[in-house]
């Protein structure tokens, strides 16, 4: 049976959310640049721009799938794959149920991190590890995934507790870069495999859903080389300057000269993340 490998990031931020601040047709370009098949925009609590960059995703080579970032009565959630807003507020383990009732996939985003709203391992619906099938009880509604790299965490700690939940509960273990800026898109991601299918134009938004439902995944965010870090900025940097060049008119001069501040400012802290990190790498044959 044929097979294709995709690569995804799956919790990206943009203007629609509160703390974003990319628009999404240049979210799109950039991730169809850096290689990625699909991004997923998880907005916190507003679905308007992940419809629209899945609307759009085609035109840029990419799966279309919607998503949002959604606060629960516990913690936040990744609702990958519905087309409505999730109510807010309501338990995890009822919110989860609401996500599956409508065909799509929960995942646990920068868990027990309580500073950034991570949920908490006990409100994390799992089953019960006395519990008996004969018991009485109703079957615990699982999430799909838990997200077991996530590029904005400071330190691995999180990250690592994270892959000890998900290993010990069996769950498949995702990636992704939690972008709120265009540099950061693609720092994470995950690539899944698709079965039955001979090419990424093939595949469809539910095709990735039920692969990460089976654990075809891997993730990818480990630091990246010089070289590839540079051309990462480099990308977004010109990619943003291009982009708001294009659009300066219909956006207004402010917004054409914000962009190309922001892109040169990305410029110069990818350049200098790569001399840091090459001064570091010499360091050790000293």
């Amino acid at each position: 049976m044929s097979s294709v490998t995709l690569r995804i990031d799956p919790h990206v931020h943009s203007e629609g959310s509160y703390d974003g601040h990319e628009p999404v047709d240049l979210i799109l370009e950039h991730a169809a640049d850096i290689g990625l098949d699909a991004v997923v925009i998880t907005d916190h609590d507003a679905m308007g721009e992940s419809r629209r960059a899945a609307e759009l995703a085609p035109e840029y080579g990419l799966v279309g799938i919607p998503g949002v970032e959604v606060s629960t009565a516990d913690g936040h959630l990744l609702a990958v794959g519905v087309d409505r807003m999730p109510p807010r507020r309501e338990s995890y383990a009822e919110t989860v149920t609401w996500i599956h009732d409508r065909g799509g996939i929960a995942i646990v985003p920068h868990p027990f991190q309580r500073s950034r709203h991570g949920v908490r391992r006990r409100h994390v619906p799992v089953p019960e590890p006395d519990a008996d099938a004969a018991d009485g009880r109703d079957p615990v509604d699982e999430i799909d995934a838990v997200e077991v790299f996530n590029a904005w965490l400071f330190t691995g700690y999180r990250n690592r507790r994270a892959r000890r939940f998900a290993a010990l509960h069996g769950y498949p273990g995702v990636a992704a870069s939690d972008a709120h800026h265009l540099n950061y898109v693609g720092r994470a991601f995950t690539e899944l495999t698709v079965q039955g299918r001979a090419s990424v134009d093939d595949v469809t938004a539910e095709d990735v859903l039920s692969a990460v439902r089976e654990g075809t995944t891997t993730v990818s965010g480990k630091r990246a080389p010089v070289p590839m870090a540079a051309r990462h900025y480099l990308i977004a940097a010109g990619r943003k300057s291009g982009y708001y060049a294009r659009t300066g008119v219909g956006r207004g001069t402010a917004a054409a000269v914000r962009g190309a501040a922001e892109a040169a400012s990305m410029t110069r802290v990818g350049l200098s993340q790569g001399v840091h990190r090459f001064g570091r790498a010499l360091s050790w044959f000293r």
